[in-house]
């Protein structure tokens, strides 16, 4: 198949540690797993002067750049005033080459992708942000996107209820996961260093919304063990960084400051070495439309304690690859804690479980062959 990817944004690589980067790694690992296969063509506004006009990403990938607007990040909402540009760009080049599918991520990718391809008959398929809408203008967009499409991907339970809620024809619904790479997150591989104490790892933001307040809270309850922090800016920018001090003046107060190391922002390529060190890694965001974190842990064969909320539902198996917790429950995170730290063959049960269901559902290949399967029954029904 000739596939097109549109993205109002630009995939310039970033340390971002927010959601958007987080569906852009992902748009890009699906088109280099589909690129095995079939051509992939990602259409992506510049937003840089540094940005080539065509870019080859991998085998069977390439990256376009659009000019529309100024060369710099612009919030969803900014990217309004040019889809029209957008959009005139890609019928402009969908009339030269024409896709045999389009995949438009994020809405105003969509609206780009509609106008791209009025009049060519081909069909048109959307995930849309992981962000709910909440003005009345941007609902109703997104409904008429939902409505227009041949099918709309979401990416957990959570978020087809949500999608369902908006308007969307639940029939036109496919829920296809965030994918994680199996290879470099496995379960055999090098750890980082540790020391005697019990291990607990949290990865992400600093904020109190994804979840390390609650984790700094019940470490108060988790005697002699230490949590380590992978997330924010560098190491350098800590001490400035708000969402930082006010996660370390409430270590002070709980007095567990000395049991907490944090690490700043690492690599991605970092991160698998570091949760292969952890005894458990826990994820207790109020939100969870990926859980990333949570996926990559279960592939290197770490057991998770999850916030049971959004992917999480659905990525860990309660007591069988993982615990869920509702968020924001510092105590009940202590409790079972405790006793996943204090049962050393359940850790592992969990863990060879979570690593199982992890390469079997979640690898790239599985989320990219069910995409396929997705455009396919998509081009079926333009034929008729």
């Amino acid at each position: 198949m000739n596939i097109a990817f549109v993205s109002s944004e630009a995939l310039s690589s970033t340390q971002d540690e927010s959601d958007l980067a987080s569906q852009r790694a992902h748009l890009m690992a699906v088109a280099r797993e589909l690129g095995r296969e079939h051509k992939v063509t990602i259409y992506a506004r510049r937003n840089s002067d540094l940005d080539k006009p065509k870019v080859r990403v991998s085998q069977g990938v390439t990256l376009e750049h659009l000019t529309a607007g100024p060369a710099q990040d612009l919030p969803e909402d900014g990217v309004l005033p040019y889809i029209s540009d957008l959009g005139d760009q890609l019928m402009h080049r969908w009339g030269q080459d024409r896709p045999d599918v389009i995949h438009a991520h994020s809405w105003t990718g969509g609206l780009a992708a509609i106008a791209g391809a009025n009049g060519l008959n081909v069909p048109f398929t959307q995930t849309f942000s992981s962000e709910h809408p909440r003005d009345a203008k941007r609902v109703r967009l997104q409904r008429a996107i939902g409505r227009r499409a041949s099918a709309v991907i979401a990416g957990c339970g959570d978020e087809e209820s949500s999608l369902i809620r908006l308007g969307v024809p639940r029939r036109s619904i496919s829920v296809i996961p965030r994918g994680v790479d199996v290879e470099r997150f496995r379960r055999q591989g090098p750890a980082s260093a540790r020391g005697t104490r019990p291990r607990l790892l949290h990865v992400g933001p600093l904020t109190a919304e994804k979840g390390v307040h609650t984790a700094i809270r019940a470490l108060e309850g988790i005697p002699d063990a230490e949590l380590i922090i992978a997330g924010g800016p560098a190491t350098s920018d800590l001490e400035h960084d708000a969402d930082a001090r006010r996660m370390m003046l409430l270590a002070k107060e709980i007095g567990v400051d000395d049991r907490i190391t944090v690490l700043g922002h690492i690599p991605h390529s970092a991160v698998a070495k570091l949760m292969r060190s952890a005894d458990v890694v826990v994820s207790l965001p109020q939100e969870a439309p990926a859980g990333v974190v949570v996926l990559e842990a279960m592939a290197c064969g770490v057991p998770v304690i999850a916030s049971a909320v959004g992917a999480h539902l659905d990525s860990v198996v309660d007591g069988v690859t993982g615990l869920l917790v509702p968020a924001d429950r510092p105590a009940q995170t202590s409790r079972l804690t405790r006793e996943l730290l204090a049962d050393p063959t359940r850790r592992t049960a969990l863990g060879f479980a979570g690593a199982d269901r992890a390469r079997s559902r979640y690898s790239w290949e599985r989320i990219s062959q069910e995409l396929v399967h997705v455009y396919e029954v998509a081009l079926s029904g333009s034929a008729r």
